[in-house]
């Protein structure tokens, strides 16, 4: 697939990912924490695109090695930025990670992100949680 077609996809992704985190109610001004996925047969290629995307001001967690169902290994990291859940910028950072990840010959595999609900459901939560642990108050 060519990084046109690749990043059509991406872009297309991106709208749908921030569209259906809005219509479940995840909060629509907070901050989120956006984590990239790079991964790659290559421990040296990824290492290098880590430095690109530190460069490029992304937080870049350790490396790890994972094994897939059929028995290979390759190694990913997470390249982080924290943002609103604005698609302009989601749309930036994929083009230029992309960009990164074509350079260094490794695989950009989207991004993700957490709901972040309303603060008070967050407090509702943890009260359930209390009540809920077992123990008796």
């Amino acid at each position: 697939m060519s990084i046109e077609s690749q990043l059509k996809a991406q872009l297309a992704e991106n709208r749908d990912i921030v569209q259906a985190l809005l219509d479940d109610g995840s909060e629509p001004d907070a901050e989120y924490i956006i984590e990239h996925h790079f991964s790659s047969t290559n421990f040296d290629r990824l290492e290098k695109a880590a430095v690109d995307a530190f460069k490029l001001g992304f937080e870049v967690n350790d490396a790890e090695e994972m094994e897939l169902e059929d028995g290979s290994i390759i190694f990913c990291f997470d390249a982080v930025a924290h943002h609103k859940l604005e698609v302009e910028l989601l749309d930036k950072a994929a083009e230029q990670l992309l960009q990164l990840a074509v350079k260094q010959k490794v695989e950009y595999d989207g991004w993700g992100t957490y709901f972040v609900g309303d603060e008070m459901d967050d407090e509702e939560d943890e009260d359930d949680e209390e009540e809920d642990d077992g123990f008796p108050h």
